[in-house]
């Protein structure tokens, strides 16, 4: 803020020799009439041709002296308070003084810097990923297309493994599954009808849900290892395709390092060895069992990566905004 001062001779101001220099002094005050002490005052010449500095003193009093004569501006700084500018004329030879200074109070700008920790990260982006479905329908939960996603607590794995297994979707798919398996009479142990279906659903459904635990949240919690699978959706269309085979066999760790998929491959033999528990005796053929649905395992996640890579993106709504397949990252 910039005021004129008197150019005349202000209150005790005397005539001098007009070839003389003059003099220069104040008080400075705050709203409340207090007096502002250690306040830095600029005397500048219209000209430039003289600068001085001072502060004012503990009664708010400042003083320059041995001054040229002509327009000068005093520049008001002081910690808390907003800067004043103040501009005014002296004589030769005289002794001005300033009217009262009055500092406002600086108008107080807090910024703050608000960041959001790893674990609400990942939980802002595990709520991306629980909006993304195939059609706008089908759970497409396990795959992210942040190609740095922050790594899942032990919770927010467990929690996506849950929402998946409970998902209606994933009733129907599994009501599917053993209606195929009825029309082809496979686990015949189990017999036909809707005893026969129940049985079959009843197996499905624990293999899903045990695949997907142990898999996705149990075994990914103890080895620290990521459950989902990272989209590529840039480079040669070969190197796409060997990334999502390499995808069930390999998958981020939570330290953001590549690692061998110990969680997926070890999730599949257990949940082969689980499934010995419930299939019908003749259908069991124990460890021979055991490596074969892990081995099948693998297969359907290598499938399923290469579908994620090539196809689902596209069939998907609501992915993360910064999909690497949009921003080129």
């Amino acid at each position: 803020m910039q005021s004129a001062l008197p150019d005349a001779p202000g209150a005790g101001a005397s005539a001098a020799d007009p070839r003389s220099s003059g003099n220069i002094s104040g008080t400075v005050i705050d709203r409340t009439g207090a007096v502002v002490s250690d306040c830095r005052i600029k005397l500048t010449t219209k000209d430039q041709s003289q600068t001085q500095e001072v502060t004012s003193g503990d009664n708010g009093q400042f003083a320059f002296s041995n001054v040229a004569p002509g327009p000068f501006q005093l520049t008001f700084s002081s910690a808390g308070f907003e800067t004043q500018v103040a501009a005014g004329i002296l004589h030769s030879g005289e002794t001005f003084i300033v009217p009262l200074i009055t500092l406002p109070v600086a108008t107080a700008i807090t910024q703050v810097q608000v960041g959001l920790s790893q674990v609400e990260v990942a939980q802002q982006q595990v709520q991306d990923e629980e909006k993304q479905r195939v059609l706008g329908v089908v759970p497409n939960f396990y795959v992210t297309y942040v190609s740095n996603a922050a790594p899942l607590t032990s919770k927010q794995k467990f929690t996506l493994a849950w929402k998946t297994s409970v998902d209606p979707v994933s009733f129907g798919l599994v009501g599917v599954i053993a209606g195929i398996q009825q029309a082809q009479d496979q686990f015949s142990g189990y017999g036909q009808g809707a005893q026969g279906y129940g049985k079959r659903y009843g197996a499905s459904y624990a293999d899903f849900v045990s695949g997907t635990f142990i898999g996705s949240a149990i075994l990914p919690s103890v080895l620290k290892q990521d459950p989902r699978y990272f989209y590529k959706g840039t480079g040669s269309i070969r190197s796409r395709i060997l990334y999502a085979i390499a995808g069930s066999v390999i998958c981020k760790g939570d330290n953001g390092k590549w690692q061998p998929n110990y969680s997926s491959v070890l999730g599949n033999l257990a949940a082969g060895a689980i499934s010995n528990l419930y299939y019908p005796a003749q259908d069991r053929d124990g460890v021979g069992l055991t490596f074969e649905s892990g081995a099948i395992g693998i297969g359907a996640t290598a499938g399923a990566n290469l579908i994620q890579e090539f196809v689902i993106r596209k069939l998907t709504p609501n992915v993360a905004k910064n999909d690497p397949s949009k921003t080129g990252d």
